[in-house]
């Protein structure tokens, strides 16, 4: 089935201490899609949505003003081979799982797990594999050689290893990660703030449609490639959209350097609609106007072809 991507309605999740949490989206029937798709887990910045230290978020958020934003993740099924994938093992891993296992249910939670970095949001619930939680068995995790290096030498990642809670699988730039005939993964690096492991992107080769995975990158000027003609050559690219524009925060914007959503737009002005839409905007900052479908430029954004992920859609492959 070509899959192109499907929107799943949007359901408010509100807090509260004695309710569990539920799916921001849900789909409207439970029939499961035919083929190799993603699904979109999560939007947010490594700090999620609300944020900490922002009571007035978490405010909205309880009165149902605003909806709560799981941090960055794609999740992979690939319905012919009965496989699942994640990309990043973020703070809601638990959730993410939970709602990729909604979407294909089966005895293994997950089939691997790929990191990009080793920053707050893009590997820490790891953490939910380890003997204080779920105690997993062999969850393979596909890592960068020096994250890989990281995981098996500080702990308490270490002890994820040592107990074989998650079993490293080693990449290395450029090389395929081949999943099934029909599936592969390339990691390629890009610039960041790398103190504790290098940072990749990936491209996720389906049958019929390939997709590029940038959650965090500096600057897109100091990457050797040019991110107008990677685009070109995917059908979708999910980019970093961490900040709309400068100024958005009350500290220099250098100490965490992104490429801006306006400084992104600027470098496809040119380009097509057509070429517009193969961008997906995705790991918002709580600051971010974006998050806000209501607003002004977001919409004018949307107008030209870009496109901005939300929890829940789906993308087929």
């Amino acid at each position: 089935m070509n899959l192109r991507f499907l929107i799943i309605p949007v359901f408010v999740f509100i807090f509260g201490c004695s309710q569990s949490p539920t799916p921001p989206q849900e789909t409207e029937t439970s029939q499961i899609p035919d083929g190799i798709y993603l699904k979109v887990l999560g939007i947010a910045q490594d700090g999620g949505m609300p944020h900490i230290n922002n009571p007035q978020e978490f405010e909205a958020v309880r009165e149902g003003k605003r909806q709560r934003e799981f941090v960055v993740s794609l999740g992979l099924i690939d319905t012919e081979s009965q496989k699942k994938y994640l990309f990043e093992a973020t703070p809601d891993l638990p959730e993410q799982l939970y709602f990729l296992d909604q979407e294909m249910p089966s005895s293994t939670i997950i089939d691997g797990v790929f990191l990009t970095h080793a920053h707050m949001g893009h590997y820490t619930g790891l953490l939910h594999f380890g003997r204080e939680a779920m105690g997993a068995k062999h969850i393979p995790v596909y890592a960068m050689p020096t994250m890989e290096t990281y995981l098996k030498t500080n702990g308490p990642w270490s002890q994820l290893v040592d107990l074989q809670n998650i079993q490293l699988r080693a990449m290395q730039a450029d090389r395929v990660v081949t999943l099934s005939r029909k599936l592969k993964i390339t990691p390629f690096l890009v610039p960041h703030r790398d103190e504790f492991s290098e940072t990749v992107g990936y491209r996720i080769e389906g049958p019929e449609k390939t997709a590029l995975f940038i959650p965090d990158i500096d600057k897109w000027t100091t990457w050797e490639k040019s991110i107008l003609e990677e685009v070109k050559k995917v059908d979708y690219a999910f980019v970093d959209a961490t900040f709309f524009s400068e100024g958005e925060i009350p500290r220099p914007m250098s100490e965490v350097p992104h490429p801006f959503i306006d400084e992104t737009t600027a470098l496809f002005k040119n380009e097509s609609s057509t070429i517009k839409s193969k961008v997906i905007f995705i790991h918002f900052n709580h600051s971010n106007p974006a998050l806000d479908k209501q607003n002004p430029k977001r919409i004018a954004l949307e107008k030209e072809g870009y496109r901005f992920a939300k929890q829940g859609e789906m993308y087929g492959l």
